[in-house]
């Protein structure tokens, strides 16, 4: 078996468990991109492993094989990037969504304490309600 053909099934391979990923929810659209991207990589640099030959001068590479790892690393960096960007806006997102459960709860709070004829401004106790 070539590496032509080895690298078609690793990349058809990686592009079927994707798709099924994607169509049994386990993986949503945007990070399954990302991997589609891999695996048609994978593909075009096993199948035509050439590719490379013509790559290298405008990439100022002397050795040619070595362009489909530097574009592994790139595609590496890029992606870590993009999963501490998401990363960041999730716990920027948390973070409000934690301010604004407080700020309910103590509307709450304030609220009932009202309908139970108490002052909202200091924290009298109010009728026991199942926490959670």
């Amino acid at each position: 078996m070539t590496y032509q053909l080895t690298s078609l099934i690793i990349g058809l391979s990686l592009a079927g468990v994707i798709l099924w990923l994607v169509r049994r929810a386990h993986l949503h659209g945007p990070h399954a991109i990302w991997w589609i991207g891999l695996a048609a990589g994978i593909i075009l640099l096993g199948t035509w492993p050439r590719l490379t030959d013509l790559i290298a001068p405008y990439l100022g590479v002397s050795y040619p094989p070595i362009v489909a790892v530097i574009l592994g690393f790139a595609l590496m960096l890029v992606k870590m990037m993009d999963m501490d960007l998401q990363r960041s806006r999730q716990e920027q997102r948390i973070r409000r969504l934690a301010q604004r459960l407080a700020l309910l709860e103590a509307r709450i709070e304030s609220q009932q304490a009202l309908e139970a004829g108490g002052d909202p401004t200091t924290k009298t106790p109010g009728p026991l309600r199942p926490s959670g």
